[in-house]
């Protein structure tokens, strides 16, 4: 039995034009230096021009295009006999949400030459319609736990 409390999972925070949680939480991974409006400015900029461009609710959007892009395995690298073995895990609900997160900021900040809001734009309706980088990262990782199908047995140590 441990000695410590049981520590409770902080609530998020809904965002403040759609009172989406989610969104909140996006708008924290997207924010740098602690500027939190600005981050709201890109997201809501871009969740409108995406909104616009494919004529569907801006929110519908944005859930879409993340559930398009988690993964439902991750690969936990583990040393075993002299070398590293990718092992294929399976993700929580939040963990998926975390890596597309993660994914698409990083996309979206690799992309060079557009304001970031456009850039995120064009990312989410890539995104939606199942092409991007992000979507083929995930493809990505869901081909390589494929290649180390053989290795998931050692998952559960």
């Amino acid at each position: 039995m441990p000695r410590k409390k049981l520590t409770l999972h902080k609530l998020h925070e809904p965002d403040r034009k759609y009172g989406h949680v989610l969104l909140g939480r996006f708008i924290n991974k997207i924010m740098l230096n602690g500027k939190k409006t600005v981050a709201e400015r890109v997201v809501y900029d871009a969740l409108q021009e995406a909104a616009k461009k494919v004529g569907k609710d801006p929110v519908e959007i944005f859930e879409v295009a993340i559930r398009n892009i988690s993964p439902s395995v991750q690969l936990k690298s583990r040393r075993m006999g002299g070398s590293n073995m990718q092992i294929p895990t399976e993700v929580s609900n939040e963990r998926k949400v975390a890596i597309a997160f993660q994914w698409i900021v990083a996309v979206t900040r690799k992309r060079k030459g557009k304001p970031m809001a456009e850039k995120l734009a064009q990312e989410f309706i890539d995104a939606y319609n199942h092409t991007g980088e992000a979507v083929r990262k995930k493809e990505d990782t869901h081909r390589m736990a494929e290649a180390n199908q053989a290795f998931a047995h050692f998952a559960r140590f």
